[in-house]
């Protein structure tokens, strides 16, 4: 094998949040320092077209995602594409009406704010960020990692095209993460034994720039504005129950998810195929060694009906990405474990009490049909008549609130239209 290629990062996963921590640092960094962020992706992926199917993954990006993926270069691509703004969330638990006593309304002009978030399709947004990524003089390579050989200077990275060294290996290869293992650095894992069925629909009414979300007792369903219309769904359930839902007829199908809907939007007709990924809580009990960091799934993983999984994970980059910057200002070893230890506790309380109280959702309200469920679905029009809570609940999910990364707390790109400034590099 020829002689390694020197880096000084190496970013292992292409995946959205791992591009984007790619392209904060590549622009925040001079030319020459951009060139030695290397980024390794199992499968480089291609921008769909523009008349192509709604991908079946979608995100609902918080306002703080907006503002780092603005920062990172990515968000002009993104609004340029099939970006669905939300305007209101509606939640309702099987016990009450659609639109009634019992439910839970968020509503963007609460805030004064133009919309909630946005759903986009998750390739849409790696794609943005990868090129925003390659833009800003970072390289990105099409390439496994199968072994890390730490020293006291550098790592020694082997993949299948070559050997490279870096001065700091990332992790944001997901939650089956190889740098985790490699590294030695442990996983908690809690299986949900849930299964989240990914689908597209065709309402029969206007989804109302509208999230809407009904907690059932065996799980959770929601319905995510797409911009042509459509609706892409996110149906969690235990896995027997969503075994028989992926393999029955589409009739059959378009059937069921309508009556799990409480037909809130009439008929749901299924457009294309179904798929299924199992659901399971994970937290890493240490987010960094000497030369080594994990980000986003890499680090932590959490239940999918909050819609906060990859929004946490845009925090991650955009914290190490902070502290980084500050490390090549005072000229300090970007591998050092003292200053890597400044992410992960600054990131790791954070993750966690989100992580908690999602699972407690899950536990109370999606599978709640015990007394402690039924007083925590009640619970839901009191927040709703609570002008307050709403608003401080609202406001921790779209990033609003709580100790943010300063691209996270820039102007948001909604507020302006679209528009955002660039920042400049460090010289």
């Amino acid at each position: 094998m020829s002689a390694a290629t020197s880096h000084d990062i190496v970013i292992v996963g292409g995946g959205p949040v791992g591009a984007a921590l790619g392209a904060l640092l590549a622009r925040q960094a001079a030319p020459a320092a951009a060139a030695r962020i290397l980024l390794l992706e199992r499968q480089l992926p291609a921008r769909p077209a523009a008349d192509a199917p709604p991908q079946l993954r979608v995100s609902a990006l918080s306002r703080a995602s907006e503002r780092v993926l603005a920062a990172a270069g990515a968000w002009p691509a993104i609004t340029a594409g099939r970006r669905s703004p939300y305007e209101r969330m509606h939640v309702w638990p099987e016990s009450a009406a659609p639109r009634g006593a019992g439910s839970l309304t968020f509503d963007a002009a609460e805030l004064s704010e133009p919309d909630l978030g946005c759903i986009v399709e998750n390739l849409l947004v790696q794609c943005a960020a990868l090129e925003a990524f390659t833009a800003a003089g970072g390289r990105a390579q099409a390439a496994e990692v199968s072994a890390l050989e730490f020293g006291a200077s550098s790592v020694r990275v082997a993949t299948s095209v070559g050997e490279f060294t870096a001065r700091l290996i990332v992790g944001a290869d997901g939650a089956q993460s190889v740098v985790r293992r490699l590294a030695g650095l442990a996983a908690e894992v809690q299986d949900y034994g849930q299964t989240a069925i990914v689908a597209v629909v065709q309402p029969e009414r206007s989804h109302e720039r509208t999230a809407w979300q009904r907690f059932l007792g065996e799980g959770t369903l929601a319905l995510l504005p797409l911009a042509d219309g459509h609706c892409s769904i996110v149906w969690s359930l235990p896995q027997a129950v969503a075994r028989q839902r992926l393999e029955c007829p589409p009739g059959e199908f378009s059937r069921l998810v309508t009556a799990a809907s409480d037909g809130v939007l009439g008929e749901l007709e299924l457009q294309g195929a179904r798929a299924g990924f199992p659901l399971r809580r994970l937290e890493a009990p240490r987010y960094a060694l000497e030369r080594c960091v994990l980000v986003g799934d890499a680090a932590h993983m959490v239940h999918p009906l909050a819609g906060q999984g990859v929004n946490l994970g845009f925090l991650d980059a955009a914290a190490l990405a902070q502290v980084l910057a500050g490390a090549r200002d005072e000229r300090e070893d970007p591998g050092a474990l003292r200053l890597l230890r400044r992410y992960e506790r600054w990131r790791k309380g954070d993750n966690q009490l989100v992580s908690t109280a999602i699972d407690g959702f899950n536990r109370f309200l999606s599978f709640g049909r015990d007394r402690a469920g039924r007083f925590a679905q009640r619970g839901l029009g009191w927040v709703d008549g609570s002008a307050l809570a709403k608003r401080l609940l609202i406001e921790r999910a779209m990033g609003l609130a709580g100790e943010m990364p300063e691209a996270a707390r820039r102007r948001s790109p909604a507020a302006d239209g679209g528009a955002f400034a660039t920042p400049g590099r460090a010289d």
